[in-house]
């Protein structure tokens, strides 16, 4: 039951008519087997297409031991001829994209001699990892080389030489071989081994861009994308970029220098709050309360910083100090610290006592309870810091 590929006929098949050879349901889906099909099956790092046999929608289409399945929620007539419609955005956006691949991998191949050692194409960018490592300005050459040869408007060829010809052929391939081997034929610039379908000319690629590079794996992993794709890209960042020079009062290629002197600005802002706040705590120090060898202050508006200022201040000067920030509403967070008792057991007490949780190291602990005021304050007034000694 082979079935033929209309797909190797020609690439831009979009609608056909086709007959059910087989259609078995497999517990999930049904897969369907035509007599012959414009569909791609998964390959070659390219996803399958997806689209409609009839009314029953395509989800996803497999090569498996020489036979294309198509596979689908709704079940089909055997015998029966179908209209199938191939969804083509979806389509042409990936021959976009692959023929857009093979262009940067043959200039990478032929500028730094370095392989395609793994291509993965997603729902709308590629990745392509290559042998050896290239930097930024190397691939913002190799993205130029790239459009010129998509502005040249190329030839692009797609076929199965004979075995006596491809033995004279010097072309790129990840796997070694020896028949039925389809070789996709840029003209000037590439010659590669490539089962998918691809755009008759470079200039239907539109554009290629380069938008990001990292490490891998001893080489380079590039991310990119051509087309629609790309087209689409710019367009969500432009309106980024017009939004953000909007609310810098800043021309769009300035924004990078708006945000550095916005950062700077902020940074200072920090450091000078930050400063205010210790200035704050300090001014408490005076305000801390006693009981017995344990200091306290119970207050309303401290975070973190001035809560631990206070601390680190007091138990240079008590056994025990403990801050507490908050309202009856809303809870206290506290801090707590000694230089000669066992925290652990101090955040025991305090999380068993005033319904709280929190924990830390040796010296400091902190948390936040539930408890109302005059608890916190009973509790403070009522501790034994002997049932805390290490």
């Amino acid at each position: 039951m082979l079935t033929s590929k209309l797909y190797y006929e020609d690439a831009y098949i979009k609608v056909f008519n086709a007959s059910v050879l087989s259609c078995e349901f497999t517990g999930e889906f049904y897969e369907i087997i035509l007599d012959k099909t414009a569909f791609f099956p998964e390959g070659g790092g390219q996803k399958a297409d997806c689209g409609f046999i009839g009314d029953a929608e395509i989800t996803d289409v497999q090569e498996v031991n020489g036979e294309i399945i198509h596979f689908s929620k709704n079940s089909l007539t055997v015998g029966q001829q179908y209209e199938c419609k191939i969804d083509w955005g979806i389509r042409f956006g990936r021959m976009q994209n692959h023929s857009g691949e093979h262009i940067v991998s043959g200039i990478v191949h032929s500028m730094f001699g370095y392989d395609n050692v793994g291509f993965h194409m997603e729902n709308n960018y590629v990745t392509v990892d290559f042998s050896g490592e290239l930097n930024r300005d190397q691939l913002d050459l190799i993205e130029e080389k790239a459009n010129i040869a998509v502005f040249s408007n190329y030839k692009i060829k797609c076929y199965f030489p004979d075995v006596d010809e491809l033995s004279d052929l010097d072309y790129r391939s990840k796997l070694d071989l020896t028949e039925n081997v389809r070789l996709v034929e840029i003209e000037n610039i590439d010659l590669c081994a490539c089962c998918a379908p691809h755009v008759n000319l470079t200039g239907e690629i539109g554009v290629i861009k380069i938008l990001d590079f990292m490490r891998h794996r001893g080489g380079v992993r590039i991310v990119m994308k051509c087309g629609f794709d790309a087209l689409h890209d710019y367009r969500e960042k432009y309106k980024s970029v017009y939004e953000v020079s909007g609310l810098l009062s800043a021309k769009q290629c300035e924004i990078s220098d708006s945000v550095g002197r916005l950062l700077q600005e902020i940074d200072s802002v920090r450091r000078d709050f930050y400063n205010f706040k210790l200035s704050v705590a300090e001014n408490a120090k005076t305000n801390l309360l006693s009981a017995g060898e344990c200091s306290y202050f119970i207050t309303n508006g401290y975070d973190a910083d001035m809560m631990r200022e206070l601390v680190n201040f007091s138990m240079l000067n008590s056994k025990l100090c403990m801050i507490f920030s908050g309202d009856d509403n809303n809870g206290y967070s506290y801090i707590a610290g000694s230089l000669s008792l066992d925290m652990k057991k101090v955040a025991k007490a305090i999380n068993t006592v005033l319904s709280g949780r929190g924990g830390g190291r040796d010296t400091m602990i902190q948390g936040k309870v539930s408890a109302h005021k005059n608890f916190i304050v009973d509790f403070i007034t009522n501790i034994d810091l002997g049932d805390f000694n290490g």
